[in-house]
């Protein structure tokens, strides 16, 4: 094999571990391929950074130096007003697509196209879901009324950091049935985002600020040490702490209803500049393709600590059973979640918001004034 290529994924087992496992195989077996897998042209080495940058970096300031880059969706919008990716479209035939999209769970596959084209395949995949601990013996609340009850009772936590809060609070309007940014003006209408916040402020008062504000790493390892918080209704699942928690579906609204859930998880996106030449472009389709192949998904990802975005593994027995019941656990959840707009500008939006409400929480602002500045901060974004 010939020169290397250079990727980038988020500093999190989760995020890096299974695409370190290919290249440890990569670099053992040879030019042959690491057996059951593909071969490859050329090596990958995956470098890693802070989840805050995953979430929030324009990804123009990174495709001058990977080839490769694992991404969060909602900030593709930008990146293709920027110019700076390469659709998939033009790496790949359609049948391949449309494989890829038909066997992903819910709308992962979806949330990576933008004006009508994919810009990155997915390769994991997560939601918002309930997670509690494994002593914790009851039943887990299948609504928020049952969480709000539960709260009394139990250290009850939110999960609030980073882009977090605002996904909280768009996830209980979900679960309502007013699904964010469909209103003239509005995030969302009146009595569904004072519904929303007034939830949420019931639950912070009773949680311990140095826990609502991480984010969904940090609060499941704080579920997991076991003298902290017992309970969370949501945070995006991370099957790594699976061992120790007890994952379930995002409460609904009402009994039988909706799990309110935002749309998570990583694609696999291609630097244009770095793609300019036929060699490197063939040498990135090879592992583009062996990540999201059948083979990488359903064995070597789980079996590496990845989460992937294929559906047969969230519906394979054997794989619920190895991950502790967490996919079939959640799949109903991942399967229902709404998914944000990948819109030019919305990463920007998105963190000044979950500032607003973080800090609205924090200072136990009024949920109505507080749903006020929300509109006002919407407004500016979207009528500058």
């Amino acid at each position: 094999m010939t020169a290397e290529l250079r990727g980038t994924t988020w500093d999190h087992p989760r995020g890096y571990a299974p695409l370190d496992t290919l290249a440890r195989l990569d670099a053992r077996s040879g030019p042959r391929g690491p057996y059951p897998y593909e071969a490859v042209r050329r090596p990958l080495r995956w470098e890693r950074r802070p989840v805050e940058d995953f979430e929030s970096r324009p990804l123009a300031t990174l495709t001058a130096d990977y080839d490769v880059l694992v991404v969060d969706h909602v900030g593709l919008g930008t990146a293709v007003a920027d110019g700076c990716l390469l659709p998939m479209d033009e790496l790949f035939a359609e049948s391949d697509l449309a494989a890829w999209r038909d066997g992903t769970v819910g709308a992962s596959y979806d949330s990576y196209v933008v004006d009508g084209r994919a810009w990155a395949l997915p390769v994991d995949v997560t939601a918002q879901v309930a997670a509690a601990r494994r002593d914790l013996a009851s039943a887990l609340p299948g609504t928020w009324a049952e969480v709000r009850e539960l709260a009394r009772s139990l250290p009850v936590a939110l999960c609030l950091g980073g882009p977090h809060a605002f996904l909280t609070f768009c996830a209980l309007c979900v679960a309502q049935g007013a699904e964010p940014f469909r209103y003239e003006g509005a995030v969302v209408p009146p009595d569904a985002g004072e519904a929303a916040l007034d939830t949420m402020a019931e639950l912070v008062a009773r949680c311990d600020s140095e826990v609502w504000r991480r984010g969904p790493a940090g609060l499941l390892e704080a579920l997991a040490a076991g003298d902290g918080p017992a309970y969370c209704p949501l945070v995006h699942g991370y099957v790594t702490y699976a061992g120790d928690l007890r994952y379930a579906d995002a409460p609904a609204w009402e009994p039988g209803g909706r799990p309110g859930s935002v749309l998570g998880g990583a694609g696999l996106a291609v630097s244009r500049p770095r793609a300019a030449e036929p060699a490197v472009r063939d040498a990135i389709r090879d592992h583009l393709r062996r990540l999201c192949s059948p083979a990488v998904q359903r064995d070597l990802y789980p079996a590496a600590g990845g989460q992937p975005a294929a559906r047969s593994t969230w519906t394979d027995a054997e794989a619920s059973a190895l991950s502790g019941g967490f996919y079939r656990a959640t799949l109903a959840t991942v399967e229902a979640a709404w998914m944000r707009p990948a819109t030019a500008g919305y990463v920007p939006f998105q963190d000044a918001a979950s500032r607003l409400l973080r800090d609205g929480a924090a200072d136990r602002v009024p949920p109505r004034r507080l749903l006020h500045d929300l509109d006002t901060l919407y407004r500016s974004w979207r009528c500058p």
